[in-house]
């Protein structure tokens, strides 16, 4: 349920600011930041392989307190015993081997829900089951699990990943006499509606083919975020969606917003209110407001409470 934020009256009909209950931080995310400050807190120079969060104002606190990111492992000079951080999005099973052997004292602060999807897709290798990973090709979520997989696995992040995809699984069935298993997963973050639509179109190619097996393994903040942007754009005149600009998960709210109210606006934080735009939200009785799961609670309220203002 979205809480109601009154603008104080101006001689004018009452305006509302409607934020979603669901903005902000997903328990990953906070978990990740609340443990890499105790980290850098215990010693003034911490590692971390890429940004712990999609969140340029979250990274300039803890890279000031002394979080260091590097690119790749190499980067940290006289490695044995030094820590690292593993970021909530997770890494690749050749990045824990290599810090390994490097001496690395690693901080696994991968979300429990990305971990689990490791564990499922170990499980499918061992069991012989081919994979077909729906996520962001490009995602370092996707990459991490993708290594996971086994072999014969197969990412899917568009209609024509899906159409060729498919087509190259079906040759490989079609010369293999074997009877084949098939597991579904997802990147945790990924749009629900178009990992259902993927779902299926690929039951109704496959599934008198081989026997499927569908984990759907977007997490459940992330599903109900997106479901309550969606209630929420259709309740309101203007959306404003808060978050980093290379949050996957920000990205898709803003989509899911542009699709349901008929003006919305993406930001990183209260600065990029501009005037223009300050003028134009004036025009209309509610405004939604929803937040990323790498969004702190102060850039929301930050955003709100210019809008009052």
């Amino acid at each position: 349920m979205s809480k109601v934020i009154p603008i104080p009256k101006s001689g004018k009909p009452e305006k509302e600011i409607l934020l979603g209950e669901k903005a902000g931080f997903c328990m990953g995310v906070k978990n990740a930041v609340e443990q890499a400050k105790k980290e850098v807190e215990k010693q003034s120079i911490t590692y971390c392989l890429g940004e712990l969060t999609h969140n340029p104002e979250v990274m300039k606190n803890l890279e000031e307190k002394g979080l260091r990111v590097i690119e790749d492992l190499s980067q940290i000079p006289n490695p044995k015993g030094k820590k690292v951080i593993f970021r909530a999005h997770g890494v690749t099973k050749q990045v824990y081997e290599e810090a390994k052997k490097l001496g690395l004292e690693i901080v696994d602060l991968t979300c429990p829900n990305v971990l689990a999807i490791h564990k499922i897709a170990e499980q499918a290798v061992k069991e012989e089951k081919d994979i077909f990973l729906i996520g962001e090709k490009k995602h370092p979520e996707t990459i991490g699990t993708a290594s996971f997989c086994g072999k014969n696995h197969f990412v899917i992040e568009t209609q024509e990943d899906l159409q060729q995809e498919t087509q190259q699984y079906l040759a490989q069935v079609e010369k293999n006499a074997n009877s084949r298993k098939l597991v579904i997963l997802s990147q945790t973050t990924f749009h629900l509606e178009k990992f259902k639509e993927f779902e299926n179109q690929i039951q109704e190619k496959l599934a008198n083919k081989v026997e499927i097996e569908v984990r759907n393994t977007i997490c459940k903040a992330t599903r109900l975020r997106q479901e309550e942007t969606m209630d929420l754009a259709k309740q309101v005149e203007y959306m404003i969606i808060i978050g980093g600009r290379k949050s996957s998960n920000t990205n898709k709210l803003f989509q899911i917003a542009l699709q349901n109210c008929a003006h919305a606006v993406m930001i990183e934080n209260e600065k990029e209110l501009s005037e223009e735009l300050l003028q134009e939200m004036k025009k209309y009785q509610k405004i939604g407001v929803m937040a990323g799961a790498s969004t702190p609670d102060e850039s929301i309220q930050n955003v709100i409470n210019k809008i009052r203002k």
